[in-house]
């Protein structure tokens, strides 16, 4: 069955411009979830999805989906977001949604074997109330609403007073888990957000997974005192403690094979010219695709600042903010956007991802794999964000193939 048909990638840049347009400005893109810009950018899509011979819906999580029936209910799903961070780039989740616009615009029309659906996630940066994955969370089943109950904007607006507004209910956001009952496979595209496929001067690669995710809150407690009558080697000096051990978490991370290891909030008192710091407080974050290598980081961590907070005279105590376990995609669907990537750009590249995406939430579910496209500089969430607009080109077309694979391997499996 002839189900390819040919993309015009760039027609798909030219609508990213188009969108940028009409939701930023000289400070970026404004389409914060639940908001107006926002509002404005889903009616946008909505119209484009509209002169496409589908069937649009909103959940009950706010996610906007467009599906074309195929021969069977299993269902491939393209996937990204429209919202933005404040005074955010132009291609961070709307590149995957429009680049899956643009392959459901030519795959729709076409008789298929298996169903093809398009989602364009509500709130996945979670930019006004702090929590990301929103929509896809709850269309995965794995949100607690009373986890996010008493979350409120800098303005003082509760989540649900806001989600309301836009005809959701917060207790009744998993009943989009029903979207899901014939998912069969999900597949994004994202921009890279970092420096690797520049720096190997590839425009695509082939996500490997989502990394595993340890963050702790670390306290050195010491005795603070006077920085001049005070000899340096009678010191409890808290903030040394924790800054040996930043480096030494930093060290570790650098012996090791594609991990990482942040410190990043440092706080310290009494916080004043005239005495040494009794008391300090940092936060690290550790990264790793595997979860016995994240374990073993923190392990290391942990006896290096035991270590350092003994040499110096201090206690050390921790806390644990969060933890996400690392979620690896399916390798038949990476081989499969191996090909569509080396058939459009020659070579390919496979790398974990760093940030979460809204198929970390899927791959929980479902077969699940993403692409890359380069970052200039590295750079994401800032107005400075791009990629050259022929690597977009090639992006749009690479999931367009990975796509069409996608839809034999998914009837494979019927």
């Amino acid at each position: 069955m002839e189900i390819a048909g040919q993309v015009d990638s760039r027609r798909a840049v030219e609508e990213l411009r188009e969108l940028a347009e009409l939701t930023g400005g000289p400070d970026g893109a404004r389409r914060v979830a639940w908001t107006e810009e926002w509002v404005k950018a889903r009616d946008w899509l909505k119209e484009k999805l509209g002169e496409i011979e589908c069937e649009i819906e909103t959940d009950e999580a706010g996610n906007l989906w467009a599906t074309a029936p195929g021969n069977s209910e299993k269902a491939l799903i393209l996937g990204g977001h429209i919202d933005s961070v404040p005074n955010g780039g132009w291609l961070d989740g709307c590149l995957d949604t429009i680049g899956a616009l643009e392959t459901f615009r030519v795959l729709a029309p076409r008789e298929r074997p298996v169903t093809l659906r398009l989602v364009d996630w509500a709130d996945e940066e979670g930019a006004r109330f702090g929590r990301s994955l929103l929509g896809s969370s709850a269309c995965a089943n794995t949100l607690d609403p009373d986890e996010v109950r008493g979350l409120k904007d800098k303005d003082g607006v509760a989540l649900p007073d806001a989600l309301a507004e836009h005809g959701v209910d917060l207790d009744r956001m998993n009943e989009s888990h029903r979207q899901l009952e014939n998912a069969a496979a999900y597949l994004e595209l994202h921009i890279e957000q970092g420096p690797v496929l520049e720096r190997m001067n590839l425009p695509l690669g082939v996500v490997l997974g989502t990394f595993g995710v340890e963050r702790h809150a670390v306290r050195f407690t010491g005795q603070h005192a006077h920085s001049g009558s005070t000899p340096m080697d009678a010191r409890r000096d808290a903030f040394i403690a924790a800054a040996r051990s930043a480096v030494a978490f930093r060290d570790d991370a650098a012996r090791r094979d594609d991990v990482r290891a942040t410190t990043g909030f440092v706080n310290v008192s009494p916080a004043i010219v005239t005495a040494f710091n009794g008391w300090c407080e940092m936060s690290l974050d550790q990264r790793a695709l595997d979860a016995d290598v994240l374990a073993d980081m923190l392990a290391e961590a942990k006896e290096a600042a035991r270590n350092i907070a003994r040499e110096e005279g201090v206690e050390v105590e921790w806390e644990r903010m969060w933890q996400i376990e690392p979620i690896p995609f399916h390798p038949d669907l990476i081989e499969l956007a191996d090909e569509a990537v080396k058939e459009v750009a020659g070579k390919s590249h496979r790398l974990p991802s760093g940030p979460l995406h809204d198929a970390a939430e899927m791959a929980r579910l479902m077969p699940t794999v993403m692409l890359f496209v380069k970052s200039l500089r590295g750079l994401s969430h800032t107005k400075e964000e791009d990629t050259p607009e022929e690597d977009l080109e090639l992006a749009v077309r690479a999931l367009h193939g990975l796509a069409v694979r996608a839809i034999d391997w998914v009837n494979s499996r019927v």
